[in-house]
């Protein structure tokens, strides 16, 4: 998707060897254009798939999990990191280890919002080493519901998160893929 590509060139910044900040855009402050553009991106490149819902991780998975529900016109389920009051006791659950945090979360979804009659299309803002959507996969398999495929919205090609889904034949489609970070550049591919 050219357009991400360019906001990725122009406002992205590479910090170290593998780290991308995209919060001019995406992770702390949200372009509600440049969402709804990859939300009915996503919506063209699953659109033959009978998706019921969108799975997705808080916090920065919901924008364009909300986006692609609104243009597939389907409901958003995301899964908390912490437990509230609220939330019953009755929940699928998953560990999932993030990198960029150096912490482990214990994710959840109600049981009531998914159901074996669902066909789930997960969305999430970057792929790198796949253990947020390792953990909705697990949460999946799980509640005996079919996922129709995974949309990524940043791809980093080089960490071992793309090789982990071809692996389960997960159908897997990245708006942008980072093949490197070279000098303190993306490189594209």
């Amino acid at each position: 998707m050219k357009l991400l590509e360019e906001r990725i060139k122009s406002e992205g910044r590479v910090l170290g060897t593998d780290v991308l900040k995209v919060d001019r855009f995406l992770n702390h402050q949200i372009d509600p254009m440049l969402m709804q553009a990859i939300g009915d991106e996503f919506a063209a490149l699953f659109a033959n798939q009978e998706i019921t819902k969108i799975l997705t991780v808080e916090s920065s998975g919901i924008a364009p999990a909300v986006m692609t529900g609104l243009a597939l016109q389907v409901p958003v389920v995301f899964a908390r990191k912490n437990k509230s009051l609220t939330l019953p006791n009755d929940v699928y659950t998953a560990e999932v280890y993030s990198f960029t945090k150096q912490t482990t979360n214990q994710i959840m979804i109600d049981r009531q919002f998914i159901s074996p009659d669902d066909k789930v299309l997960i969305i999430d803002d970057f792929l790198a080493n796949g253990q947020a959507v390792l953990g909705l996969l697990e949460i999946a398999d799980a509640a005996k519901i079919d996922v129709v495929g995974v949309g990524i919205v940043i791809e980093k090609t080089f960490q071992k998160g793309h090789q982990l889904l071809a692996e389960r034949g997960v159908h897997l489609e990245s708006l942008a893929k980072i093949k490197a970070f070279e000098d303190g550049e993306v490189v594209f591919g």
